[in-house]
């Protein structure tokens, strides 16, 4: 996968998986992984939640050949381990699902739906029968992709929104996120790695961890390992690093 794709399709796999202050205690990480969650039928029946997700875009091109990939998570013991799979059956017990895809008509269809018959109620153990922050990832060879937001047709979306991702003006490659992007997203050049909770506000996250106290700093090394990258990352920033993160302007 080309690095532009690779560096936001992973942005989004991890975007909410902990946020700040990054405390295991805090009440805001009490629940993981907030976006993009594919549950089971009978879970998602009770609560409001998606077992399915699906996209609709258009393609042009006489005769154009197309991949699909669904990247996600899957939760074990409280870890999460990173997963693609294409389309056809999903089987990775305790999780189960279907991918489907089709291009037909000028118009690729795709959809994840998670067939776990579990039928408990506590979110938590749900986690470990859902397809975490799902996401897909779609190519096209001999055509290209129309975006979205440049067409008036009528697009079905369920729980993904397709944008353009790569270079500017290729029309090659296609993200399907949980979360709302314009075309060709990228990570701002100047982040100094992931934080996981939300756009260009790498600065105020930086102050805010450097603000924490010292039991604050110690309850985050003593939990999630990824959290505790984020707090020995930042503690190392020089000054210059810091003041790189303020005040650059985007050409629109």
């Amino acid at each position: 996968m080309p690095d532009l794709v690779s560096d936001i399709a992973r942005a989004v796999l991890y975007e909410g998986h902990m946020l700040f202050p990054y405390r295991p205690s805090a009440l805001k990480n009490v629940q993981r992984w907030t976006f993009g969650g594919v549950y089971p039928r009978l879970f998602a029946e009770r609560t409001g939640d998606r077992s399915r997700v699906s996209f609709e875009c258009l393609v042009e091109g006489r005769e154009p050949r197309y991949e699909v990939e669904f990247r996600f998570l899957q939760v074990v013991a409280g870890e999460a381990g990173e997963r693609t799979a294409p389309p056809g059956d999903v089987d990775l017990a305790p999780l189960r699902g279907r991918i489907e895809a089709s291009l037909s008509g000028g118009v690729l269809r795709a959809s994840l739906e998670n067939l776990s018959d579990w039928d408990g109620s506590e979110r938590a153990e749900a986690l470990e029968h859902t397809f975490v922050s799902a996401h897909c990832v779609a190519r096209v060879d001999g055509g290209a992709f129309v975006s979205p937001r440049e067409t008036d047709e009528p697009a079905r979306q369920e729980g993904l929104w397709p944008v353009l991702v790569g270079e500017p003006g290729d029309r090659s490659t296609l993200l399907a996120s949980p979360i709302v992007l314009d075309d060709y997203p990228q990570v701002a050049p100047e982040s100094p790695g992931d934080f996981f909770d939300g756009g260009e506000i790498d600065q105020l996250l930086v102050l805010n961890i450097l603000g924490l106290s010292e039991a604050e700093k110690e309850e985050i090394r003593a939990g999630d390992r990824r959290a505790r990258a984020i707090l020995e990352r930042t503690e190392a920033m020089t000054e210059g690093e810091i003041m790189r993160l303020h005040g650059t302007w985007r050409q629109p």
